[in-house]
């Protein structure tokens, strides 16, 4: 009859009596030698090969598992009874690559083979030592066997390369497959076909102060100017000068342009601690092995700048959730009902490339190189990660409400979503002077995809569970500040200047309008 002992940090229990180990679905047979250690073998060793000894008077079971099993995430979902055809299916919906499913199948059959020669050689190596130890307590010659464990070593060495090299190829590959796209995301490779979810209008959408009165947002009139002209009317920002000292698209916020940026600034931060976020202010550059784990490899190129000279490869972080998402890195919540979940509100200088980008989005500060924005990211358990996503999605549209901006929730077609995100909506606020809505925010869940790169665990794996447990990770704009004043610029223009929303005028001395002090740009 075994008694078992359970180790809660690992999936993994030792019989006190005869020394049999089980490991999930794994089981450990064990057999005694004369000094009383136990030599165990896995009964899957046509898969693991694992062969190694275990102190039968040791508890710390759980440090000898950590050696023997080896989980590449994705790859293992696939190939470990996993359900190779709904991530095909995935890939499908977004339009990517379905090859590649079947490219990381056979990449890890040839990992888990080399693994196997691996595992094969060093009980190759153990056998020859225990025969040698023999000949050398009867003082008998033991060169031959030694020599043949010489080039058994010189053989480990070439194989241990080569299962480093393929398990690097491995992971490579495999972190270039998207998330599971959730069954509710509109499938369609053109954004055209957003879905639109709701709206949003001010049931009072006309304010005055004194003689001056806001426009009607909803509706494109004669007269409005664009965000870009308001915001030079009111000395708010200098272009020219930013260009001449920073390149294409640098600015300089100037007077009230600082004032109103601080003020959301200011307020998104109190808006989100009323709701039992956290404050954070991150970092703004990151080493390379963390942003490689949280951003997407033609991000690399295409949106991230590169930070050099200490010797220390970092980048620029595009937003906070790139630095907060690594925070917890390597951290593993065993209440997950207590400690979770954990809420945070970033806030950072965010710096990207914008590569592509023509039109009218780079008209003023709407799409810039550098930017501030106040971030909502939340780890919880995956039992409550889509009502977290919902309550996000509602947080960020409370704020805009507030700020009296017209907007829209769309959900993102599969096609356009980015690796990490299985869902993705959208808040699309209305641009009068454009006659469109904009994106001001975006709110995703991005599930375990994140957090299985970080390693952020949660909960313990419990007796059959084949897989581990991770925290789900969601992030959702609050403000992306310069890009958010350019739509209460539109919004609450006069003909005169601009009327502050009520909920900033107490980060802004209390003023409630700010009149135009310049001329109107001379157009080009």
């Amino acid at each position: 009859m075994h008694k078992w002992l359970y180790d809660k940090h690992y999936p993994s229990v030792v019989c006190l009596f005869c020394g049999d180990v089980e490991v999930s679905d794994h089981v450990f047979s064990c057999s005694f030698d004369a000094n009383g250690r136990a030599q165990l073998l896995d009964a899957h060793a046509a898969v693991w090969g694992v062969c190694f000894s275990l102190d039968h008077s040791s508890s710390d079971v759980s440090q000898l598992m950590s050696t023997c099993v080896f989980d590449i995430s994705v790859s293992t979902a696939l190939c470990k009874g996993g359900n190779p055809e709904l991530i095909r299916e995935s890939q499908r919906k977004r339009g990517a690559s379905v090859e590649l499913v079947d490219e990381v199948i056979s990449l890890y059959d040839g990992w888990r083979k080399a693994k196997f020669d691996l595992d094969e050689i060093n009980k190759k190596i153990n056998a020859l030592q225990k025969d040698i130890g023999k000949k050398m307590k009867t003082k008998e010659d033991a060169s031959q066997l030694v020599a043949e464990k010489e080039n058994l070593g010189s053989e480990k060495d070439r194989v241990t390369v080569l299962v480093k090299e393929k398990e690097d190829t491995l992971k490579l590959k495999a972190s270039t497959i998207g998330n599971i796209v959730h069954d509710s995301v509109p499938v369609s490779l053109d954004e055209n076909n957003n879905e639109i979810i709701r709206e949003w209008v001010s049931v009072d959408p006309v304010a005055e102060i004194g003689d001056e009165k806001r426009y009607n947002n909803t509706e494109h009139k004669e007269g409005l100017l664009s965000h870009h002209e308001v915001l030079y009317r009111i000395d708010g920002y200098d272009s020219e000068r930013g260009t001449n000292v920073a390149g294409h698209r640098g600015y300089f916020l100037t007077n009230d342009g600082v004032d109103l940026n601080l003020a959301l600034i200011q307020y998104g931060l109190s808006f989100l601690k009323k709701r039992e976020y956290k404050k954070l202010q991150t970092p703004f550059f990151m080493r390379r092995e963390y942003m490689a784990k949280t951003a997407q490899l033609e991000q690399f190129d295409e949106e991230l700048y590169k930070v050099s000279g200490d010797g220390d490869e970092k980048y620029l972080i595009a937003t906070s959730e790139q630095p907060i998402s690594a925070f917890h890195a390597n951290e593993w919540f065993e209440r997950p009902a207590e400690q979770l979940p954990l809420k945070y509100a970033g806030y950072s200088t965010c710096f990207r490339k914008e590569a592509g980008a023509h039109g009218k989005d780079t008209w003023g500060i709407f799409r810039v190189h550098q930017f501030e924005k106040v971030e909502q990211f939340v780890l919880t358990t995956p039992e409550t990660s889509w009502q977290l996503f919902d309550e996000m999605i509602a947080i960020s549209e409370a704020f805009y409400q507030s700020l009296g901006l017209p907007y829209r929730v769309v959900a993102i077609v599969s096609g356009a979503l980015n690796n990490a995100a299985a869902k993705k909506f959208d808040l699309e606020a209305w641009f009068p002077f454009q006659n469109e809505y904009k994106e001001l925010v975006s709110c995703s869940n991005c599930t375990d995809y994140q957090s299985r790169r970080l390693e952020i665990r949660c909960g313990t794996k419990k007796m059959g569970e084949r897989e581990k447990k991770y925290v789900h990770c969601l992030n959702a704009t609050l403000c992306a500040t310069e890009r958010a004043l350019c739509c209460i610029l539109e919004n609450w223009q006069t003909n005169n200047g601009v009327i502050i929303p009520p909920v900033l005028r107490s980060y802004m001395d209390g003023r409630d309008f700010l009149p135009f002090v310049k001329e109107a740009p001379k157009k080009k």
